[in-house]
């Protein structure tokens, strides 16, 4: 597939972000202690790796990719969004590390996704082929979803602070902007 230099430019970099991914969370999967978090990183792995081969064949093969990125349902468990169920449990960096707990590997593998999503949409506005600009797109969505799973698996565990709005900034934010109505728009 020929691709202009800016597109094969940012797949590398995106490719290169995979490989840091795949390697964090194959190290993670020997260390996490929690079953649950376990679980979501043995479901989210394929997935990864599945990215990462898509890229690949983008910079390697004529015909470009031979397959499609799945994108994960959302899946809520929370029983509140606005309040976690879990005490918050402060943290502090530790300075000598053998070994991560879970609340590391999950911080470190919810930034990576959240840094991921912001290139991968970033990069999608940059595409020029609609065949990247699409798989770019439905990476973003699969980080997205994959930071939601983990953001939830930290709140309940209150490693991620969750709690309502003030009622008083949400009033005064709220009367700050007007609705438009749709019916008055030019056509």
């Amino acid at each position: 597939m020929l691709l202009a230099a800016h597109e094969v430019q940012d797949l590398n970099e995106l490719t290169l972000s995979c490989v840091n991914s795949i390697t964090n969370m194959a190290c993670f999967k020997t260390q996490v202690q929690d079953p649950e978090l376990l679980a979501l990183l043995e479901q989210h792995f394929p997935l990864h790796i599945q990215d990462y081969n898509i890229k690949v064949e983008y910079l390697s093969k004529a015909e470009g990719a031979t397959s499609k990125l799945p994108i994960p349902d959302l899946r809520p468990v929370l029983s509140s969004y606005t309040q976690a169920s879990a005490a918050a449990v402060p943290v502090t960096p530790r300075t000598t590390v053998q070994q991560f707990n879970d609340r590391e590997i999950a911080t470190a593998y919810l930034l990576t996704l959240k840094r991921a999503g912001r290139e991968y949409a970033w990069a999608a506005m940059e595409m020029s082929h609609p065949e990247i600009r699409s798989f770019l797109e439905d990476a973003f969505c699969m980080s997205c979803r994959h930071a939601y799973d983990i953001w939830q698996w930290m709140v309940s565990k209150g490693y991620y602070p969750l709690e309502p709005a003030s009622p008083a900034t949400q009033a005064v934010l709220g009367s700050f902007y007007h609705e438009v109505q749709e019916s008055l728009i030019p056509q």
